[in-house]
């Protein structure tokens, strides 16, 4: 039989890929050549003289009948390299002297471990186009499966491997895909790494012959890496510009991503199940999807890249996909009162949230159970009658009545000790037998692998969204694995964890989703420990970090952007001076920073002058006549924080976001500070129509440059703009509209 991840990843490759596909996938029987198009891409593979699937072309699309060379062999390089590890693969078993990355690695019962794959046939349906594999000689099959989006070209792989043997295997190893670049040495290699509080931080590095690895071995995605990649050919200080190959693994479990160049200068990128700890047992019959690789190409520069993984995200990935609503201005009551909460003390933070024109009011930790610090409750889902008398219903009540929806914090996975919960299941964790349980947070991690533990979660959360208005689900997530062990199913079987948890975490958002339709989700994991291409197809935003320091929050989000579209990233406006560096910054400065994403204010209101609320109000309204193009346009980096690869931000940064129409730009302006009488560099605009019209707005106070009232696109794209920033953390915004 199929495992759930079958069904729903590869509905995920496929997912809305066929409008407009018209002959997006064609076969050559002569030259035995599958040729995919879409968007400004063309990818080419081929079935080779040895009948394996090799690649033969990745890069800006080919005119019709452009022709494309047969797959061939490559000689082998000594007797030390053999063709198998020379010539490039598209899923590759380890077998046959394979001494790079294989896709797949399998134990069968007699101790053999060698698997060679050959094609067998292949089913184009529409833009999907699905390849049969089997091993020459035993009966293990796999369906490699691609489906490109015709609007951008982001290219979804994934594989499905299928046991028809009598005895069951043991899967060591299994990748989605493997993707090949052309032969080069001028690459270059972005990746994102991080930490708690630390989060996206882009690193970009010269590639060389070797391996480079990306990787989370923590049960979820971890701050520690992105799956996501991008390479650049003849890097150049223009985002704009150049050849950029990029992926992003659709993944919210352990993964592995593995950049790789050879002895003859050829790149591979393999990504899949992380194979650290990794076992998969799969009996007679059964069979395993892998997650989805996703991969693009442009020619226009790693912006480009990020640009085309927006659209992509937005009109393919997201659960409200293809046209995503706008993410409200939200209030997160954290801040205030930590697990302090009250029906009154809540209410009255939500009257002062509505008067500034806050959409949704959220409720944080504490709600629930005997919940009074981080050490007891979790796990025990009822309302405190101490703190909420008369259920939530009285403050849900209260919310709607000040014209916000309302919001409620949950950690869903987790455990405390301390807790009605554990007492009455200490075996729902996951845990080895007779060894310690190591507590992170205070916490246990649930084994949402057991079918027990899941229908407990989804009931629990089911219960709480039927009996309550709730609008919307911060979904937390404070700890990573540890001792990863489930005694409840044979040895043997007990490493499957890694996939059937983050299967049954999947299932659950979904069958929530389908039940209750109008209420969203927000995937936190205390910040981006939880953020990716498989998460956010039942999320619709996530928590890039806890640090919401402004001035650092110039760097993750700029980092957060490469990889994710600005719609999904939360940033909130909190108090000053803040926690993490206790540096004092403005509410504009603090404003301006969180009005590049999704805008919420996590501030205690009980601390406001009349001032703060004032400027608060001004830029809350400011920022919903932007929010479309800042959440769903066309983002550019005109000046980057990004410093060199150092974890320090620059003197500057300033991002763009154009409407798809081109109808509106938002531009965000900021200056740490000014040195030596130094002027702010002069900005050129970009993605304008060069000859619409377009009026100037400022959204705060003007700094004091001398620009046009309305002007040309071209006139703003080329005129250069003097905004003349001064000072110690100052920072402005103005919009342009297209005049009618």
């Amino acid at each position: 039989m199929k495992s759930f991840a079958s069904a729903v990843l590869a509905a995920a490759a496929l997912a809305g890929f066929t409008a407009h596909a018209q002959d997006a996938v064609t076969y050559d029987a002569a030259t035995k050549v599958f040729r995919i198009d879409g968007g400004q891409v063309t990818y080419a593979f081929g079935v080779n003289d040895l009948d394996e699937l090799q690649p033969v072309y990745w890069g800006a699309k080919l005119v019709t009948g452009d022709p494309l060379p047969a797959a061939h062999t490559n000689e082998g390089h000594a007797s030390f390299d053999l063709p198998t590890s020379t010539t490039p693969q598209e899923f590759a078993g380890w077998g046959a002297g394979l001494y790079l990355e294989p896709a797949l690695k399998i134990t069968f019962p007699d101790g053999n471990r060698d698997l060679v794959l050959h094609y067998v046939s292949h089913t184009i349906e529409g833009s999907t186009l699905t390849v049969r594999l089997k091993d020459i000689e035993r009966e293990v099959f796999v369906d490699v499966r691609y489906a490109m989006d015709p609007a951008t070209g982001v290219l979804g792989r994934s594989a499905v491997i299928e046991n028809k043997t009598t005895t069951p295997l043991v899967i060591e190893q299994a990748a989605a895909a493997t993707w090949t670049l052309p032969q080069g040495t001028n690459y270059t290699l972005d990746t994102m790494t991080g930490r708690w509080a630390g989060e996206d931080a882009l690193h970009t590095e010269p590639l060389h012959q070797g391996e480079r690895v990306l990787e989370s071995r923590r049960g979820s995605t971890g701050h520690q890496n992105d799956p996501w990649f991008a390479i650049e050919r003849a890097h150049t200080n223009d985002q704009d510009a150049g050849d950029v190959w990029f992926g992003a693994l659709a993944w919210s479990g352990s993964w592995r991503i593995t950049i790789e160049q050879d002895l003859l200068n050829q790149v591979r990128v393999t990504g899949g199940y992380n194979p650290f700890d990794f076992g998969y047992k799969l009996a007679p019959g059964e069979s395993l999807a892998t997650p989805v690789f996703y991969g693009g190409y442009t020619h226009d520069g790693i912006g480009g890249a990020s640009r085309l993984l927006h659209r992509f995200e937005l009109t393919q990935i997201l659960p409200q996909r293809p046209h995503p609503k706008p993410r409200p201005v939200i209030y997160n009551s954290w801040e205030a009162t930590e697990f302090n909460v009250s029906e009154a003390a809540q209410e009255a933070l939500a009257e002062k949230a509505a008067s500034i024109g806050v959409e949704r009011f959220v409720v944080d930790d504490g709600w629930f159970g005997q919940r009074k610090t981080d050490h007891a409750g979790l796990g025990d889902w009822y309302v405190n009658k101490d703190k909420f008398p008369n259920g939530l219903k009285p403050l849900i009540d209260k919310v709607h009545a000040l014209g916000m929806d309302f919001g409620l914090w949950v950690e869903p996975e987790m455990v405390n000790p301390d807790s009605d919960l554990y007492r009455k299941h200490p075996d729902w964790v996951l845990n080895f037998t007779g060894r310690p349980r190591t507590e992170g947070r205070n916490q246990l991690v649930l084994n949402l692998a057991r079918p027990d533990v899941r229908a407990y979660v989804f009931g629990f959360l089911d219960k709480l969204l039927t009996g309550n208005d709730i609008a919307f689900l911060k979904w937390d997530y404070n700890r990573n694995w540890s001792e990863p062990g489930w005694p409840a199913v044979a040895a043997d079987e007990q490493k499957q964890v890694y996939v059937k948890y983050t299967e049954n975490l999947y299932g659950i958002l979904k069958e929530l989703r389908e039940k209750h339709p109008n209420v969203e989700i927000e995937s936190c994991s205390g910040g981006g420990g939880r953020v990716d291409l498989g998460i956010l197809r039942y999320t619709d935003e996530v928590w890039p970090s806890d640090n919401t320091d402004p001035y650092d929050r110039l760097l993750i989000q700029d980092g957060f952007t490469y990889a994710y579209t600005p719609g999904v990233m939360m940033a909130w406006v909190t108090d000053s001076p803040g926690w993490m560096n206790r540096r004092t910054t403005t509410v504009e400065y603090r404003f301006l920073s969180s009005m590049q994403g999704g805008l919420g204010v996590g501030a205690n209101l009980n601390h406001w002058g009349p001032e703060d609320f004032a400027t608060a109000k001004h830029l809350i309204a400011e920022y919903k006549q932007v929010r479309e193009t800042v959440q769903h346009g066309d983002l550019y980096r005109l000046v980057s924080p990004q410093t060199n690869g150092e974890q320090s931000g620059s003197e500057q940064s300033v991002t763009e976001s154009v409407s798809p129409d081109k109808s509106q730009a938002a531009v965000f302006a900021f200056l740490h500070s000014s040195t030596q009488g130094y002027p702010y560099p002069l900005l050129y605009l970009r993605g304008l129509d060069p000859h619409a019209q377009y009026r100037l707005h400022w959204m705060t106070g003007k700094p004091g440059g001398q620009l046009p009232e309305v002007a040309s696109g071209q006139y703003w794209m080329s005129a250069g703009l003097a905004l003349n920033l001064i000072g110690d953390f100052q920072a402005t915004a103005f919009r342009l509209d297209k005049v009618q």
